[in-house]
């Protein structure tokens, strides 16, 4: 791609965020993966751009498809629209999903959430905050649990995951 084009592109994708958030309040960017788990490619995931705006991290969840990550990233941007703050080491539950999540902050966050920087106009080095929305297994086991059922790759603990 041209520079020109690249640029196009790029003005193109943010009146798309922009006007979602106006819309919605919310923007969500789906990234594909492979979520087996033995591929080795990178898992599938989603993150929130809109919250930082609220004063409140951003939101990363990985592994699930985009039905799922988009439901419960709205879910928790409906509490926090509401008043709620979530934090570090809260454990999340929902009325219509089983697993239950808890919320982990990301040290890494500005070589993930690239399309949050942009709108917020923040550098990479200087990201917004994002919290890993980390999820339980089928027995309710986290990933620092023994017997956690889910491939390690397919929901990288917070930190390890470069894209």
């Amino acid at each position: 791609m041209s520079s020109t084009s690249t640029t196009a592109w790029l003005d193109e994708q943010d009146r798309e965020v922009a006007g979602t958030i106006r819309e919605h309040g919310l923007y969500i960017e789906y990234v594909k993966g492979c979520a087996c788990g033995e591929c080795g490619e990178a898992p599938p995931f989603a993150y929130s751009v809109g919250l930082f705006g609220l004063g409140h991290p951003e939101l990363l969840i990985f592994g699930v498809p985009p039905v799922t990550a988009a439901g419960v990233i709205n879910h928790l941007f409906a509490r926090v629209r509401a008043g709620a703050d979530l934090v570090p080491g809260e454990l999340v539950v929902f009325d219509k999903w089983p697993q239950r999540i808890v919320v982990e902050e990301v040290p890494n966050a500005g070589e993930i959430v690239f399309a949050a920087n942009r709108h917020h106009r923040r550098p990479d080095e200087d990201s917004v905050p994002v919290f890993q929305l980390t999820w339980d297994d089928v027995d309710a086991r986290f990933p620092w649990d023994d017997g956690y059922s889910v491939a390690p790759s397919v929901q990288p603990r917070p930190g390890t995951f470069r894209p």
